[in-house]
């Protein structure tokens, strides 16, 4: 059996699962997609259901790292903050936030690292890299890989999208392309639906090509999440191992209507 690249032990997953224990994901997100040099943006990584808003207490991230459109890496670990988050009912959740200036013209491709997350019910670690490009006014870099094991390489812009587009990214591990693997895409609400569509409505299924490549329509305006899946380690707790699933997720923004230029 080959190595990481056998459907046994890898599954690309666009977004949240069908079941509940995958509906879990963590999200990074900047308050505005696309910027000018200069201009500062918050960000913020919060951990729970994307569609249903259902948000949890979120882990300390490993690491925070930015990559340039020049390409240079700088880590931004340092300037995390823990904040408490808005969760319904007057409850508050742990997330985290930083602060970015943009320096350049061109595209930022943030990428942040978790810790092994703990699933009571499901008996498993989800390990997860969360990945987003911020725009800063020039379209260069959008496609820069950030050098993880397993990664979602956009092959359409991430940005300037609207509603009814076609998204195609590449699934990467080792930096190679995998042969063909189940996707699902699925959309983040910014406040619970006051009701819920079928489970096959909230979450998306699709297949990879030959070439891991995937293909979905964004629909609706707002964030999408893009999450690859690799499968087969195992994690230590309290004496015991337990299966250790590694994710990667690429959030995509679909703008409302396309803006139109005005001369200044």
């Amino acid at each position: 059996m080959r190595q990481s690249h056998s459907f046994a032990s890898l599954l690309i997953l666009l977004g949240s699962a069908v079941s509940p224990a995958l509906a879990h994901y963590n999200m990074l997100f900047p308050d505005k997609s696309s910027v000018k040099k200069g201009d500062t943006v918050t960000f913020t990584y919060q951990w729970g259901h994307p569609f249903e808003h259902q948000l949890f207490d979120a882990s300390q991230p490993d690491s925070l790292i930015v990559v340039a459109p020049d390409g240079i890496k700088r880590d931004l670990t340092k300037p995390l903050t823990k904040i408490d988050i808005p969760a319904g009912e007057g409850k508050k959740v742990t997330g985290y936030q930083f602060r970015f200036t943009a320096e350049q013209r061109g595209d930022y491709v943030f990428l942040l690292s978790t810790p092994p997350i703990w699933l009571e019910d499901e008996q498993e670690f989800y390990q997860d890299v969360v990945k987003v490009v911020l725009h800063v006014q020039a379209q260069k870099g959008w496609d820069a890989t950030a050098g993880s094991e397993l990664e979602l390489l956009p092959l359409t812009r991430p940005y300037g999208l609207t509603a009814g587009m076609v998204f195609q990214a590449q699934c990467l591990a080792g930096g190679k392309p995998l042969e063909a693997a189940l996707v699902e895409i699925e959309r983040y609400n910014p406040a619970p639906p006051k009701e819920l569509p079928p489970d096959e409505q909230i979450t998306r299924s699709a297949k990879a090509d030959p070439k891991g490549v995937v293909t979905a329509t964004l629909t609706d305006p707002g964030w999408w999440c893009v999450t690859a899946r690799l499968d087969g380690k195992q994690h230590e707790r309290d004496g015991k191992k337990f299966p250790l699933r590694q994710r990667s997720t690429l959030w995509i923004y679909v703008d409302d209507k396309a803006a139109a230029k005005t001369d200044k």
